[in-house]
């Protein structure tokens, strides 16, 4: 690993000037065009629908994703995938049926929607959450795996220094507004699709040649060399264990801590499509992209990062089962087998220049994350919080420098919190740190938009109810349940595992966060439903929908038909 050649770092330069100097002209350029705070924090009107798919794709692809899914490609295989290929299903159902919804009642953030369709208590409830969230949570892991990964390649002693190096760029994109996210997003994205997709191919050939002793690679035998030897990584589905508790001397430890992370088949009726469905469509970060647009346009950018979703488990998921192969041989004998280090030890064995590219792209990815994460605290804290409580009188220049003041000061409570990693990200294992925490509130939250939207009786009461009861029952599931009813009930099996940390056997107890969310999602739905039962038959809140709203064209279910034939190819082969 160590440090970069020449050629790296000049690959690594033009990289960030092409960016920047995009990202400034796109600025000035509209800068004369219009400088309210709608234009500033939606883009409004104007991003197009291939800028609107790529600023989907580089938002949500970053570090936990390069890092972290690289990790669990190497420790679990192909079945993280699911978190990928579900996700285009859950962005034609957000494209079909959650964004007319949006857009016919002039939505431009999920609080907004929330006092719309609920009242003013709810909104602040959840607008205080998502900020915490957000800072607490996502900026933090999407910092700290992103340095790290690139410190490691940089011989692991500049942590510091690239932390700070990235919230600077993501600094100087973020304050422009989402205009210069959206289209410095389509570079990024196309940086990152290409380096990933070099850094896969490279990948492939390494194997080929330290496993097949090629003396020249070849990518397509590397990948058949990969399900040669690893055909378990090659499973969606991962069977149950037949023991629940083990030991590190049992050969099933392992098989118990894969299933625990995603549990085989049950996690298709459970918490998997409550992760996508809320991710995609109840969460400002991902859904301001499009709230700015036209319907027809926001449709066509959704699922166009719907069917570009089919193909980043190759870029994110991959080089971690190459990494595993490898390791498995002893061709990986600076790797210490730790999951979220396996991306790392595959750039490692990249040529000059490649390497170059392969930072590049993985730089794109947290930047680009960076930047509109903190866009999106930014909207909701100016829109949501200052403008509704602090200052009812705050003019449009006002919001937009109060807006540029959150982002700063969000990414500086985000290096606070990474700085020593305080929150624990490595230990877990990035991917599963964030899967897990935001499933804490993801179930009531899912359930309070579900009912909102398509069902016109449900009350502001029973969304209050809903979101506490969703966190409560979360945190009981993850906590106390074993405890109190045991480890094996008909709602769920718990399993007891080893893991060593730092030369430290520590025993966990614990059920798969998959069936906690789906459990704590069922019981929310079915206590608002009691709750609303109570009130009047139609909320005179509720959201006038007819079917016409849902109609697509031509275009729009040629992509859907497209996504789901793929989608069906690639289960029907890895199942």
């Amino acid at each position: 690993m160590g440090k970069l050649a020449t050629i790296d770092i000049i690959i690594f330069l033009i990289y960030f000037v092409v960016v920047a100097s995009y990202g400034l002209w796109i600025y000035k350029k509209k800068k004369s065009e219009s400088t309210g705070s709608k234009d500033y924090f939606l883009a409004e009107g104007s991003l197009t629908w291939w800028a609107i798919g790529a600023s989907l794709i580089a938002s949500n692809i970053s570090a936990e994703q390069f890092i972290g899914m690289s990790g669990e490609g190497f420790f679990v295989g192909i079945a993280v995938a699911a978190y990928e290929w579900i996700a285009a299903l859950a962005l034609i159902i957000i494209a079909v049926w959650f964004i007319p919804i949006y857009l016919k009642n002039k939505i431009y953030t999920m609080p907004q929607f929330l006092e719309r369709r609920y009242n003013k208590s709810v909104s602040l409830i959840m607008a205080v959450f998502w900020l915490f969230l957000y800072v607490i949570v996502n900026l933090t892991s999407i910092l700290y795996l992103g340095a790290l990964a690139i410190d490691t390649l940089l011989g692991g002693e500049h942590l510091h220094g690239i932390m700070i190096a990235l919230l600077l760029m993501a600094l100087l994109i973020g304050l422009g507004g989402m205009k210069v996210i959206g289209y410095t997003d389509v570079i990024q994205v196309a940086v990152l699709i290409i380096g990933g997709f070099a850094t896969v191919y490279m990948a492939l050939q390494i194997v080929d040649q330290r496993i097949n002793g090629a003396a020249v690679g070849n990518a397509l035998a590397g990948f058949n060399t990969l399900i040669n030897e690893a055909p378990q990584h090659f499973k969606l589905i991962l069977q149950k264990p037949t023991t629940t508790t083990t030991t590190l001397a049992m050969p099933q430890n392992l098989d118990v801590q894969k299933y625990v992370v995603l549990p085989g088949l049950a996690m298709y009726f459970a918490g998997q499509w409550i992760v996508n469905l809320n991710y995609w469509g109840c969460n400002q970060y991902i859904t301001q992209r499009a709230l700015g647009a036209d319907l027809k346009t926001a449709r066509t950018g959704i699922l166009f990062a719907g069917f570009l979703k089919l193909f980043m488990p190759v870029i994110v998921m991959l080089p971690g089962i190459a990494a595993y192969v490898l390791y498995s041989k002893g061709h990986l004998p600076g790797f210490n087998g730790v999951k979220d280090g396996a991306y790392s030890a595959i750039l490692g064995f990249l040529p000059s220049g490649l390497k170059g590219l392969a930072i590049a792209a993985l730089t794109a990815a947290i930047v680009a994350s960076l930047a509109g994460k903190v866009n999106s605290i930014s909207t909701i804290f100016t829109l949501d919080i200052y403008k509704k409580y602090l200052k009812t009188d705050a003019t449009e220049i006002q919001m937009v420098r109060t807006g540029r003041w959150v982002i700063i000061i969000a990414m500086m409570a985000a290096l606070a919190f990474t700085w020593t990693d305080v929150l624990g990200i490595g230990g877990e294992g990035g991917f599963t740190f964030i899967q897990k925490y935001t499933g804490f509130i993801s179930p009531g939250v899912f359930a309070m938009f579900l009912l909102g939207m398509f069902w016109k009786r449900t009350t502001g009461t029973a969304a209050l109810v809903g979101v506490i009861l969703g966190f409560v029952l979360a945190i009981f599931f993850n906590s106390f349940a074993v405890e109190i009813f045991g480890k094996e009930t008909w709602m769920y099996t718990a399993f007891t595992y080893e893991k060593l940390e730092n030369g430290v056997v520590h025993t966990i107890t614990e059920i798969p966060f998959l069936i906690n969310m789906g459990w704590s999602f069922f019981i929310t739905i079915i206590a608002m439903i009691l709750i609303s039962l109570a009130g009047p038959k139609i909320n005179p809140k509720a959201f006038a929908i007819d079917a016409t709203m849902f109609k697509v064209d031509n275009r729009t279910l040629v992509l859907i038909v497209m996504t789901l034939l793929l989608l069906t190819a690639l289960y029907v082969r890895f199942w």
